[in-house]
């Protein structure tokens, strides 16, 4: 049997190991279907060292390619499914993937990206969920004409995801799990997942709720998975069949974004009111801020049972910090974990004392590091040392130690020569009752180079008119000082956000500044 599922498998053959949209896997289940996707792939050419993209969905057979990926020492690219066929076109190429997996609701985009002359290096194309074509093999056909025995000379294979970047085109982050000493065996990730136990309970039940091509819903469903934790996943979020998820599976943790908090905490009474939710005891965010009134009613609803993390792609989850830590700090992300030092580093490269914000730099004590795939000038502007990185966030340690976040350095806004961080803002204004969702830009002002805008969604039934305009800024008025009020309100259906629950924040600010001479 597969090393990774074998010990499952033995343990709890008959349980629930995979639950998706459409289908189930039992443990004795998958641990075959990984063993025959080992011998599929193999019996198409792929073999240790290769790399595999996937644009899948939320589905059962990402867990079974990746695991497969996992135990034959093939590195997978979790490629994000809302992107255009160039777009995928390049990380196909940047990637040097050899193969393509693509769910059913994406064989178009991912057709047209092959037809991109950069996808010359893929050999195989897979489609997960429909019939083959000339153009793409099924993959339960390929497992079914492919060996149910244990694979031999299994080895370590790990993920690179890329960033969505602030500039240029995405790289992808070769970190610590990427790629490990040739002949590890694939039982490391066994290892990994005994690591997260203080995190999640172990083994259990993880909630998917979010796109697994980001790191954190990739860590916090795999990682417990390799613990012998189950997942039931949804491809596309609803905050009403969240609950129903966690009730009807017992679930025992979950990884939320700060929009789906907000969602869920707007359900109507009478749905939060059918929901038990006893047998969840983690539940973990981050990605973004959380508007504080958010944040609180949450913990008021479910319980002091809410961790917020801080993290990265390159440099995993950095800090943490429990409801009761942070109803008594109001904001903070919470204490370095073991393992990991925070430095703050002034504008003139000193290190800053408590309290004094400047750019945030991380070193991890193992010596774990990472780099940029083909980027190694993007790789050292990362960089103060070796082993010492940043990701351009702004922020300070107080007399405690708890790390405080003012916001990144491309969104800071500039107004007057006073800086003013888009962050703070949002918090103020996402408690709004009025207020679905909301982010904030600088935009150009002749006087002070630029004036501070938010763009706001508005509640369902909610009109978006001068009157809202008018409550809202009297609202920032009385909760925040005058500079960082926003000069003026847009309305807008919908903000652009990556999976990761991320504003796309360059996309709202180019109108703006359009035929302007100075950059922002």
């Amino acid at each position: 049997m597969a090393l990774l599922t074998k010990g499952f498998a033995e343990a709890n053959g008959n349980e629930m190991a995979l639950v998706d949209d459409d289908n189930s896997l039992t443990w004795n289940e998958l641990n075959e279907r990984v063993n025959r996707s080992v011998h599929a792939l193999r019996s198409r050419g792929i073999e240790a060292g290769d790399t595999i993209s996937i644009v899948c969905g939320n589905r059962i057979e990402w867990f079974e390619l990746m695991t497969a990926c996992a135990s034959m020492g093939v590195t997978f690219i979790p490629v994000n499914w809302h992107l255009v066929g160039p777009e995928i076109a390049y990380i196909l190429d940047d990637s040097d993937s050899k193969a393509v997996m693509v769910g059913a609701r994406f064989v178009d985009v991912v057709a047209n990206a092959l037809a991109d002359e950069r996808s010359s290096r893929i050999e195989l194309a897979i489609v997960a969920g429909a019939p083959a074509t000339d153009q793409f093999e099924n993959w339960d056909d390929l497992l079914a004409a492919a060996s149910a025995d244990e694979p031999e000379d299994e080895s370590f294979g790990g993920p690179m995801f890329y960033t969505s970047g602030t500039t240029g085109n995405p790289k992808g982050v070769r970190g610590s799990l990427t790629g490990v000493e040739p002949g590890t065996t694939p039982e490391v990730w066994h290892l990994i997942g005994a690591g997260i136990s203080a995190m999640f309970p172990t083994p259990g039940v993880t909630v998917l709720c979010g796109p697994i091509y980001h790191s954190a819903q990739w860590a916090f469903s795999f990682l417990p998975m390799m613990a012998g934790s189950s997942t039931v996943m949804q491809h596309k979020y609803d905050s009403a069949g969240v609950l129903d998820l966690v009730d009807t599976h017992k679930a025992t943790n979950i990884h939320l974004v700060p929009t789906q908090m907000k969602r869920l905490v707007d359900l109507p009474d009478e749905v939060k009111a059918s929901y038990d939710g006893s047998s969840l005891l983690t539940v973990l965010h981050g990605a973004a801020p959380c508007p504080p009134a958010v944040k609180q009613s949450l913990i008021e609803w479910w319980g002091p049972k809410i961790s917020e993390y801080y993290g990265s792609t390159e440099g995993s989850v950095i800090t943490m910090i429990d409801s009761e830590q942070w109803l008594a700090k109001g904001g903070s992300v919470g204490q370095a974990l073991p393992g990991f030092e925070i430095m703050v580093i002034d504008e003139q490269g000193k290190p800053a004392g408590p309290n004094e914000s400047g750019t945030l730099y991380f070193r991890n004590e193992s010596g774990q590091d990472f780099e940029y795939h083909k980027a190694p000038e993007k790789t050292a502007d990362a960089h103060l040392e070796p082993g010492v990185f940043t990701t351009g966030d702004v922020g300070y340690l107080d007399d405690d130690g708890f790390l405080w976040l003012s916001d990144r350095k491309i969104d800071m806004i500039i107004s007057g020569g006073v800086n003013i961080y888009p962050a703070e803002i949002e918090g103020a204004l996402g408690g709004h009752n009025l207020v679905l969702d909301v982010t904030v830009i600088g935009v150009p002002n002749d006087d002070f180079g630029e004036e501070v805008k938010a763009i706001v969604v508005p509640q369902e039934g909610i009109e978006a008119n001068d009157e809202l305009r008018k409550t809202l800024a009297d609202f920032c008025r009385e909760n925040l000082a005058g500079y960082k009020c926003p000069r003026s309100f847009d309305f807008v259906d919908e903000l652009p956000r990556t999976g990761t629950g991320k504003v796309q924040k360059r996309k709202l600010r180019e109108p703006y500044w359009e035929g302007v001479e100075r950059s922002i």
